[in-house]
């Protein structure tokens, strides 16, 4: 056999004996990505469309659209949002997301949700920029009540914000760190006016350039 001959036969034999290795790698991989989505939830948002959700009608919004993968709040006279449109739990859920302030002074991301059967709003930057909590509790905004607290955000940063909700609390994270442990037995929950048409669960900015993307929900 020529010497030319002989190493592509070679070559042939390995590629064969590898092939499968390679075929039972990639099933590996996908097998792990799939665990990996149902890990971490439903998605919410397909990254194309607004599909599930609509732009919420408060007057005074700004433009809303899709790019890139994430959903854009443009900067309005107050409130920007979308509000899902789905079948959505009232008790026993994590959402989980991604949000970043791209121009204005105020909160970048006011998540309203159920909370059995009423509403809240976590609100991830208001009051001029570093005010974190819930409105409203026993009436009172995040800027009074006993969930306050300040962080300071930066422009065009993407900040992962997961909120949990249980029959007993309400919980928060922004990048792992823990920002609301909140009891809600002997506490009256509700929402500010403002964010009604966000009901039963809603996205919005105000006053601000806000943009949203990996919108996931998971049953607990």
């Amino acid at each position: 056999m020529k010497p030319f001959i002989f190493i592509l036969f070679v070559l042939l034999v390995v590629s064969c004996k590898n092939s499968p290795n390679k075929k039972n790698q990639t099933e590996e991989v996908k097998t792990y990505l799939v665990e990996k989505e149902t890990a971490e939830g439903v998605a919410l948002f397909d990254g194309e469309t607004l599909g599930g959700w609509e732009v919420t009608n408060f007057g005074t919004q700004g433009p809303v659209k899709v790019s890139a993968g994430t959903i854009i709040l443009n900067y309005g006279d107050g409130c920007t949002g979308v509000t899902y449109t789905n079948d959505f739990p009232t008790v026993n859920y994590q959402l989980s997301l991604e949000a970043k302030r791209v121009s204005g002074n105020d909160f970048f991301c006011g998540i309203t949700f159920p909370v059995d059967t009423t509403f809240c709003s976590f609100i991830v930057g208001g009051w001029g920029g570093p005010v974190v909590g819930l409105s409203t509790i026993d009436g009172k905004d995040a800027s009074e009540n006993e969930t306050q607290i300040m962080m300071s955000f930066e422009k065009d940063k993407w900040y992962k914000i997961r909120l949990q909700v249980s029959d007993k609390k309400i919980m928060a994270w922004i990048d792992e760190k823990n920002v609301l442990d909140f009891e809600t037995a002997d506490h009256k929950i509700s929402i500010r006016p403002e964010v009604s048409l966000s009901c039963p669960l809603g996205i919005a900015t105000w006053n601000t350039t806000g943009v949203l993307r990996n919108i996931r929900m998971k049953k607990l």
